[in-house]
């Protein structure tokens, strides 16, 4: 991961394009720590979240990764739970540059940016279902950026479907897209305008929108753990299902 900044604004990219930038141990503690680090900072006033290369914003977490869960039927300890700017209690507005893929843990991040711009070839999709795993986390996330029927496409749809960039904008998603090569200057462009703005209004504003959806966001993470223990299948059933899976899917 690397962070640049200047004119207030922090440009944040997860830097792991050979994985898709998916997220193994080092990034999740490089995502805690820079948004921990930008909460004492009077510098950096706006920050602009994006993925290296154009194939993938991010593709969740990296399979690689083995995280051990506990031995209960109640209880699972998602390694991705606290990688967002809200989850460190980061008031900071966060916009996100979605450069490609999207997909799976990616919704970790964004269901906790302000806003998101997109590259014109942008996909969303969350494979989870197809692996024998319950969306919960990310799904409820989400679900607060789209409407009911478009989340629960997608996370029951699996790797079959993904959403395309111009649907993503009509569904509120997104809300701008642009050619891919204009990406990060767009995304820059709304995050000068934000961060000449007094520190202190922006950031109560954002507290002000996130609190109107945040008690229903809160009520819904607090059974995801025992959904997602009580639903996934054994790891090595997982496994199987990902090796076998099947490479065309269908963009709408």
């Amino acid at each position: 991961m690397t962070v640049d900044s200047g004119d207030g604004v922090a440009v944040v990219t997860l830097d792991r394009p050979d994985r898709h930038n998916a997220i193994d141990r080092t990034m999740r503690d490089q995502l805690q720590a820079v948004w921990r680090q930008f909460r004492m900072s009077t510098d950096v006033r706006v920050v602009v979240l994006t993925g290296a290369g154009d194939k993938a914003f991010c593709t969740g977490l990296d399979r690689a990764w083995a995280v051990p869960q506990p031995f209960s039927p109640y209880a699972i300890d998602d390694p991705l739970i606290d990688i967002g700017p809200k989850s460190a209690d980061l008031w900071i507005p966060v916009i996100a540059a979605v450069n490609g893929m999207a997909c799976g843990g990616a919704f970790y991040l964004l269901a906790e940016c302000e806003f998101a711009i997109a590259a014109d070839h942008a996909t969303f999709f969350d494979p989870h279902t197809t692996y024998g795993m319950v969306s919960a986390f990310e799904s409820i996330g989400m679900a607060q950026r789209m409407p009911y029927g478009e989340v629960m496409r997608m996370s029951l749809m699996g790797t079959a479907e993904r959403i395309g960039a111009r649907r993503a904008y009509e569904i509120g998603i997104v809300s701008e897209l642009v050619p891919g090569d204009g990406l990060l200057d767009a995304a820059m462009r709304a995050a000068r305008v934000i961060a000449s703005y007094p520190t202190e209004a922006v950031q109560g504003t954002v507290r002000a929108v996130w609190s109107a959806r945040a008690a229903a966001r809160s009520l819904a993470l607090a059974g995801a753990s025992q959904l997602i223990a009580l639903g996934n299948l054994p790891p090595e059933r997982q496994e199987a299902l990902f090796r076998t899976r099947r490479g065309d899917h269908r963009v709408r």
